[in-house]
């Protein structure tokens, strides 16, 4: 990166420095010096050890397991706005509580609009982040939102691999506009699969609309959580003669029975970023990582430029 850097500071949250080292280096700076103080209760006030008066504050924190790093970034934002910041940009590589987009059913909360509110409440001046679950949410924001697509990664991985038959898949009618990109871009049909849901994290009936045999199918998603829909469509795919099923999904969640659930499943492997730590050495889990395009992102966003050239789809 060419940019004058005296005047960007970076700090992470506590479970996101796996990931903030790697955009600080990528960009070719350290991370600050933070710390939190703990109390016997759980209560925890994290403090910047350096002054940021004056500066582009850049926070670094994705609000897995969302609620704890959730607050430890609000409880950063104020601190950096009462320590006299000039601008404080949140980036949240995996945003916590995106499937609460909307009201689904009655007398239910809308998480995401909530979170967007914490944000621009504790003093967010901007919010970087990464695959939303919903485009919308982007609009849930009264301060600017720089939306991030990990198809810039994800893309020159599927043309490595040099599949001769390439299908794209929704897992879901939800993710078919995304598929749909991916197989423009790529010049490949595209199948979808359409479920239902019993309940919160469980798959009941699932039927895929399109033609698989023989062919190489990659399905797509922003998300992974419990595994149960894109191994299950795995099942189904190769079942009807699929010749591989491969999965890509930007974050990986991966809660409960995931990871055994994908251990034993038909798919050949699932590809993900680093926007949420993976368990070492998981079986048929290929992890890319963002750090760069992050860092590539940080830049163009410091020196007022357009972001959209360093996306393919």
């Amino acid at each position: 990166m060419n940019s004058d850097k005296s005047n960007i500071t970076f700090f992470a949250g506590r479970n996101s420095r796996y990931i903030a080292e790697k955009i600080v280096k990528e960009y070719g700076t350290k991370l600050g010096k933070s710390s939190v103080l703990e109390f016997s209760d759980g209560e925890f006030q994290p403090s910047f050890d350096e002054t940021v008066r004056g500066k582009h504050v850049f926070i670094i924190q994705s609000t897995f397991a969302p609620t704890e790093n959730l607050f430890e970034l609000l409880l950063m934002i104020d601190a950096a706005k009462r320590a006299s910041a000039y601008k404080i940009v949140a980036v949240i590589p995996y945003f916590g509580f995106a499937r609460q987009d909307r009201k689904d059913r009655p007398r239910v909360s809308i998480g995401a609009k909530l979170m967007a509110d914490l944000l621009t409440a504790a003093g967010v001046s901007r919010v970087m982040t990464m695959d939303l679950h919903a485009d919308q949410i982007q609009g849930f924001f009264n301060v600017p939102v720089d939306h991030i697509y990990a198809s810039s990664i994800f893309v020159p991985y599927i043309k490595s691999l040099n599949l001769k038959d390439l299908v794209v898949a929704s897992p879901d009618m939800g993710g078919a506009k995304r598929v749909n990109n991916y197989s423009k871009f790529l010049n490949c049909p595209m199948v979808v699969s359409h479920k239902s849901r019993d309940k919160a994290n469980q798959v009941g009936e699932m039927t895929i609309i399109g033609h698989v045999k023989g062919k190489d199918i990659i399905i797509l998603d922003d998300m992974i959580d419990t595994a149960g829909t894109v191994t299950k469509a795995a099942e189904i795919m190769m079942y009807r003669g699929a010749n591989s099923v491969r999965a890509i999904a930007t974050h990986p969640v991966l809660s409960g029975p995931a990871y055994d659930r994908i251990k034993n499943s038909a798919l050949t492997e699932l590809i993900v970023s680093d926007s949420i730590p993976v368990k070492p050495d998981s079986e048929k889990i290929k992890v890319l990582s963002i750090a760069n395009l992050f860092a590539k992102t940080i830049d163009k966003v410091y020196n007022y430029e357009s972001i959209s050239s360093s996306f393919i789809i």
